[in-house]
């Protein structure tokens, strides 16, 4: 099929969805006639009949019988066409087999919903609701799935089913209730055996094997024939690496599923929360040759093609599964996505291959590719591992694309992603200014292809983020997170998880922050374990998983410790680390408002960003404490204008807290007050506080460079607007002042390259950045890749009379070289 054809298809669908929301209020032609017919001729006897067969359907499909599963149900939707009188419950049992042709056809999937609706004309068929719910979150439609739930729950506020469902569409939104939901629904029906296995299968997402395996065989022992348990089973044997558990597993989804897709789907897609694409591929692989037509295993396998960088065998295996279910939000967004990915351009340099938009790509590879070829090097040697390359590193300009390359929905509260070998992050354009730092965030993704390649991808999430965001503190002074005060005010209220529950932190935050607090907790433990070990230690320990081991018993071959210990030993190193801040900062506990996490993106391994709130009823941290208390009186003092009571004020508030170097430090005010009396060594002073410490600080670095570049301090000035450049790239002002710095203090590749940047930002007079760009480059000695500017500049200004003086000088020095070389030789 034309490419055309597959994109005015993915664009229709759309419409298709939005068709789909609107239906239940406009029911297909003839839904509303057999309504009235009902009510004037009573309902026709044919229930038992119906119920027979949709059982037998359902039966046939749970088994994969495809083709017993679309005869029955064609046969009922036939009848059902035809006649008219039908009840309620004849509405449902048609609606149900719709459902079974829906795979593929919108229409079908369209009249499921028209004849669940006319069976809810029947205010008692709760089953009615329920199932119109059920086929809203089928086909990804969240909010009119949770409205089709709650309406049941008004009228049965302990209806089992419907919980489960609501907790279903907490889970689609990201949020990180809907495992409590979950269990309301047991409370309700203890035996309810999708509760058990839905369960089962959030405890698996939370690296919780002993607990996953629990659930799924309390639903086993309601209902032997769930493979969804078995599934479940089959994957914490798989992930354990325990073959005699997988067997069993499996041979017992493959006696009730001879074709057990849906199994291998499920190992694959628990493979993807572990990060272990490469086994994902393989066992959708394995689903696909059961089942071609499973959108669930085409799907999983088409993304995860994507992730490990097979771009175009991946975008093929989507284009399938779209065409089988045009109603996936995830498939369509990641093929439009794809469409926009071919107008970016590849620049291929070295180990590594940056894909991002051709107004941006030569910047941006300016500056990326060194950094990361020397971040290769020096993680090369740290972990004994040698990723496989080139490494490719995708940017995105706008944030909703990078998300839908990360989770196939925008709203992941991330900056960056990685897979592997392939990584994808937000350009620095794509936020606002200070927002993020580009250089660190690269930093971390590249770190995970080592941690993640070191453990053969068995490292759990929890400490391969950790690894990633001590490298940035490595890499470079002020990278990476750093201690703030809703932190120290979690630790002081006991709120952090323990690290040998933190992947929940991560997966199901119960408060405003804990994401992030989760990112920094688990860098500490990382420092902790190289402080107390040795640099030795973390490889170590990247080994043990890689050799199979979980957690425990990775703490006690490397640490020496069991969980317990652990666990001990780092909530004293924190407080002892912390002691000074702590001794001023508390916190009180307030109940939250309402819910506010993004997509959760638990399939992937990235730098985070910004806030993830808890569930409604979380705690809330409001910080006490005389730090607080003394920055609060500074601020009174300040908004009366009393400069003098601010100073002391403040001073006293860094004298609890003096690492503090957040946007709302004393450092920024103090060094101020400290500008505007003159006193510009102290306002350097506090400057560093926060630039030393706070990788997002532009207005700070500026500041700072300017006040060093007045007192002739010109590293120090460089250092500065080199920090900035990782905080943003395209002020050509500050370029240039880089550029000149470093020219007078000699560093010529350095101004070689502050030139470049000015002319690949796109200036106003391009003709006069190239022509600097040319007298750097005849400075460093490059004479050729000078001229080459020069003759680019005049073929489109011939009388650039700057440029025709420079190329006339240059031509000397090309005979002057000349003669030297033919002497040396």
């Amino acid at each position: 099929m034309s490419a055309v054809s597959i994109h005015d298809r993915r664009r229709r669908a759309g419409w298709t969805i939005a068709l789909l929301t609107l239906v239940a209020a406009a029911p297909l032609a003839g839904t509303t006639q057999r309504a009235e017919a009902q009510s004037s001729a009573g309902p026709v006897a044919r229930a038992p009949r119906w119920a027979v067969a949709i059982a037998q359907a359902e039966v046939a499909a749970r088994r994969g019988d495809r083709r017993t599963a679309t005869r029955l149900a064609s046969e009922i939707v036939a009848e059902y066409g035809r006649t008219t009188g039908h009840s309620s419950a004849d509405h449902v049992m048609a609606g149900r087999a719709y459902v079974l042709l829906s795979s593929g056809d919108a229409a079908a999937a369209r009249a499921a919903l028209a004849a669940f609706d006319a069976a809810s004309s029947d205010v008692s068929n709760l089953e009615a609701t329920r199932r119109t719910g059920n086929l809203f979150l089928d086909k990804y439609n969240a909010p009119d799935a949770r409205l089709s739930y709650e309406s049941v729950l008004k009228r049965a506020p302990q209806d089992a089913e419907a919980l489960l469902g609501l907790a279903q569409v907490e889970e689609f939104e990201g949020k990180p209730t809907a495992l409590a939901t979950a269990r309301r629904a047991l409370a309700a029906n203890p035996r309810l055996t999708g509760a058990l296995a839905f369960v089962a299968r959030l405890q698996l997402e939370a690296e919780q094997w002993d607990s996953a395996t629990t659930s799924a065989r309390a639903a086993l022992a309601t209902d032997s024939t769930a493979v969804s348990a078995w599934s479940v089973i089959g994957a914490v044997a798989w992930l354990r690496g325990d073959s005699a558990a997988y067997r069993a597993a499996r041979n017992a989804a493959t006696a009730l599923q001879p074709q057990p897709s849906d199994f291998y789907a499920e190992l694959a897609e628990a493979s993807v929360r572990q990060r272990r694409y490469a086994e994902a591929i393989r066992l959708a692989e394995q689903a696909v040759a059961y089942d071609s037509l499973s959108v669930r295993a085409l799907g999983v396998l088409g993304t995860n093609q994507l992730r490990t960088g097979h771009m175009a065998d991946g975008q093929a295996t989507l284009d399938r599964a779209f065409r089988l279910d045009p109603f996936n939000v995830w498939h369509k967004n990641t093929l439009d996505l794809l469409d926009k990915l071919k107008t970016f351009r590849t620049i291929r340099q070295g180990r590594f291959e940056v894909v991002a938009p051709t107004e941006e790509a030569d910047l941006l590879a300016l500056y990326i590719v060194p950094l990361l070829e020397r971040a290769f090097d020096s993680l090369t040697v740290r972990y004994g591992f040698t990723p496989p390359t080139p490494v490719r590193l995708e940017f995105y300009r706008y944030h909703a694309d990078f998300s839908v390359r990360s989770v196939g929905l925008t709203g992941l509260g991330a900056l960056g992603v990685s897979f592997g070998s392939l990584l994808a992050m937000d350009t620095p354009s794509a936020r606002e200014r200070g927002n993020f730092n580009w250089g660190s965030t690269a930093w971390h993704e590249l770190t995970h292809a080592f941690t993640l390649g070191a453990s053969a991808h068995r490292v759990p999430r929890w400490m391969s983020e950790g690894m990633s965001v001590l490298e940035e503190r490595r890499a470079q002074r002020g990278w990476g997170a750093d201690v703030s005060v809703q932190y120290l005010a979690a630790l002081s209220a006991g709120l952090l998880r323990p690290m040998s529950a933190l992947t929940e932190g991560f997966v199901r935050p119960r408060f405003p922050d804990e994401i992030g607090f989760s990112y920094y907790q688990a860098s500490l433990f990382c420092e902790m374990v190289e402080a107390t070990k040795g640099a030795q230690a973390l490889p170590a320990m990247l080994a043990a998983y890689r050799d199979g081991l979980d957690t425990p018993g990775v703490f006690q071959k490397v640490l020496g410790l069991s969980a317990a210990q652990v666990d001990a030993q780092f909530e004293a190193y924190q407080r002892a680390k912390f002691a000074v801040p702590l001794a001023s900062i508390s916190a009180e506990r307030r109940v939250a408002g309402a819910a506010s996490v993004t997509a959760s993106g638990n399939d992937t391994t990235g730098k985070r960003t910004g806030t993830a709130g808890g569930p409604a009823g979380a705690p809330a941290l409001v910080p006490r404490g005389a730090f607080i208390e003394a920055m609060r009186a500074a601020m009174e003092a300040m908004e009366a204008q009393q400069r003098d009571s601010t100073r002391v004020r403040l001073e006293r508030a860094q004298a609890l807290f003096p690492d503090y170097a957040g946007d709302d430090s004393p450092a920024l005010v103090l060094a101020e007050l400290a500008r505007a009396r003159g006193d510009t060594a102290t306002a350097l002073t506090q400057l560093a506080i926060v630039t030393r410490r706070n990788e997002t600080a532009w207005e700070a670095n500026v500041l700072e460079a300017a006040l060093r570049e007045r007192t002739r301090d010109t590293l120090g000035a460089m250092a500065a607007l080199q920090r900035v450049v990782w905080i943003s790239p395209y002020d050509n002002a500050l370029h240039e002042r880089l550029a000149t710095l470093a020219a007078a203090h000699g560093d010529l590749a350095l101004a070689v390259r502050e030139r470049r940047a000015v002319v690949a930002n796109q200036p106003g007079d391009v003709l006069t950045a190239r022509y600097e760009l040319a007298r750097a480059l005849a400075a460093a000695g490059d004479i050729a890749a000078a001229r080459r500017e020069l003759l680019q500049v005049l073929e489109q200004a011939p009388s650039f009379e700057k440029a025709q003086a420079l190329l006339l000088e240059l031509r000397g020095k090309s005979v002057d070289v000349l003669d030297t070389m033919r002497d040396r030789s």
